[in-house]
C-alpha cells in the first residue's frame, strides 16, 4: 500500500488518505496506511456532495459499487415521486432530488443513518419539505407507504442479513409482493442484491412469481473499478416496470 501512494498514478489522483478495513476479522478494524485520520471526508459524486465517516464503522456512509445505480437515478426522475427502501444514508434519495423529483420517501430502521441522509440533503441544498424519512420496520410500514404513495419509482436495496429483520432469501419475496400496490402503472422498480452466493437468476425468478406484473427491462452496469470475477457474484441492478394491464 504504501509503495502505490509513491506510484504516478496515485500522485495524479491527489489523494491524501489510504485506509485499510479487515473485513475477516471481527468488528471490520480499520488501519490507516497513509495519511491521518480525518474525523469527516467529502467526497463528491455526479455533482453530488457527501460526508463520509472513515474509520468509525464497517460502513462509510456511502456504498461506491452502486455510484452508476445513483446516476441512473438522477438522470430518471425528473418529476417523479420515489420510495427508498433499506434506504441507509439515502444516497438514491440525494439522486433522485438532484435530479428533478417531486418528492422521495426513505425507509429505514437506522434512524442515524437517516440522520446522516438528512445533512447530505442539507449539505447539497436540497428542498427537505419534498423528502421524508421514516425510521421503521418496512414489514410494519405497509399502511403508511401505501398512503403516501403511489410512486413512480421503487428502489429496493436491503442487506443480505440484518439480524432479527431481514434474510434476504426469506424475506425479498414478501417485498416483492407488495410492489402491486405501492408502485403506479407504468411506474419503476430498481431491485437490487449485493451477494456474492446469490445471482440475477433469483432476483428475475422471485420478480415472475411474486409481482408478475413487473417486466424486466435491464440489467444496469456496474462501475468498471468494481470488475468481479463473476457477473453473478458481482452487485445486481435490476431495471423493471410495471404493466397494470397484466395483473389478475
Amino acid at each position: 500500500m504504501t509503495d502505490f501512494a509513491k506510484t504516478d498514478v496515485w500522485q495524479r489522483s491527489g489523494g491524501q488518505h489510504i485506509l485499510l478495513q479487515h473485513r475477516d476479522r471481527p468488528d471490520s478494524p480499520t488501519q490507516f496506511i497513509v495519511g491521518e485520520i480525518p474525523e469527516q471526508i467529502e467526497i463528491k459524486e455526479n455533482g453530488l456532495r457527501f460526508l463520509l465517516d472513515m474509520g468509525k464503522r464497517q460502513n462509510n456512509g456511502l456504498f461506491l459499487d452502486m455510484r452508476l445505480g445513483r446516476k441512473w437515478v438522477m438522470d430518471s426522475t425528473q418529476g417523479k415521486s420515489v420510495l427508498n427502501l433499506f434506504a441507509y444514508t439515502c444516497g438514491f434519495s440525494m439522486a433522485a432530488m438532484q435530479g428533478g423529483a417531486e418528492s422521495v420517501v426513505n425507509l429505514d430502521m437506522a434512524r442515524s443513518s437517516l440522520s446522516r441522509g438528512r445533512d447530505n440533503h442539507r449539505l447539497n441544498n436540497h428542498d427537505l419539505s419534498k423528502v421524508s424519512f421514516l425510521g421503521h420496520d418496512v414489514f410494519k410500514s405497509w399502511g403508511k407507504l401505501r398512503k403516501l404513495g403511489p410512486y413512480d419509482l421503487v428502489v429496493i436495496d436491503p442487506p443480505s442479513f440484518q439480524k432479527g429483520s431481514f434474510v434476504l432469501d426469506k424475506d425479498y419475496a414478501k417485498i416483492l409482493r407488495r410492489l402491486p400496490e405501492l408502485v403506479s402503472d407504468g411506474g419503476e422498480v430498481l431491485a437490487c442484491v449485493n451477494a456474492p452466493d446469490i445471482g440475477e437468476s433469483f432476483i428475475l425468478e422471485q420478480m415472475s412469481e411474486s409481482a408478475p406484473a413487473f417486466k424486466f427491462e435491464k440489467r444496469l452496469e456496474n462501475p468498471t473499478e468494481f470488475e468481479d470475477i463473476s457477473p453473478d457474484s458481482a452487485l445486481k441492478v435490476m431495471h423493471f416496470r410495471h404493466h397494470a394491464e397484466s395483473e389478475g
